[in-house]
């Protein structure tokens, strides 16, 4: 199995729940999986990883990597990498991204590297999330909502995807509203409009609860399907 970047419709959307679900389900069967999320921001947690998110990550695929390699740069504000460095005056550098993303290709057998906000989050001024995928390589794996409008945040990444000649090699429809779609309803618009294939379904959950979805995405046979 190969590695992949997951990625959103928008922010939100539980890319942090299906990456975590997705190590999970890896871990428990005998992959030797690593975990990335080269961005994070928000409010720093007191205890261990900076951000909460990086913790999850670490949590659910067992990893001992250092979190300056697992998550290269954290901002504490709630903004986009772009906005957040130069509200606090500081640099990005992308090769370290790339660099820190090589070392943990080398350490695991697949890594799982989770993106930040949607498709066009800014890193920045002119670096986008999209241009990350296409730096390290990665097919993208594309977690959608339910709420309406999905579809066409759904149709926009996913031609945004094509023009940067990013490789989509599924959906995963993450019901995160009730008044929303039907979850069978989305699959088969998204398919019939687009020709990619839902990979795996979540149904609203009550709690978040990352290892029923683990579970979820091992009834479905998703790691067969990547």
């Amino acid at each position: 199995m190969k590695s992949f970047f997951v990625t959103g419709t928008d922010t939100g959307i539980g890319k942090t729940v299906v990456t975590c679900a997705l190590a999970d389900a890896l871990r428990s069967s005998g992959v030797d999986v690593g975990v990335m999320k080269p961005f994070a921001t928000g409010v720093p947690q007191k205890d261990g990883f900076k951000s909460e998110d990086v913790k999850l990550l670490a949590q659910y695929s067992s990893v001992d990597d250092p979190e300056s390699l697992i998550n290269p740069y954290f901002f504490p504000i709630p903004t986009s990498p772009y906005g957040a460095a130069k509200k606090l005056c500081k640099t990005i550098d992308v090769d370290l991204v790339l660099s820190s993303y090589e070392k943990l290709q080398a350490n695991h057998d697949v890594v799982l590297v989770e993106g930040i906000g949607g498709i066009l989050t800014p890193i920045l001024k002119d670096y986008f999330v999209a241009d990350l995928i296409k730096d390290l390589n990665l097919d993208a794996l594309l977690v959608v909502g339910t709420k309406m409008g999905s579809v066409n945040h759904t149709l926009l990444a996913m031609n945004l995807c094509k023009k940067y000649g990013i490789h989509i090699s599924g959906l995963i429809i993450n019901q995160t509203d009730s008044d929303g779609y039907d979850l069978q309803d989305l699959e088969e618009d998204l398919v019939s409009l687009s020709g990619i294939d839902v990979i795996c379904k979540i149904p609203l959950l009550q709690n978040v609860d990352i290892k029923a979805v683990s579970q979820i995405l091992q009834k479905d046979s998703v790691l067969s399907k990547l």
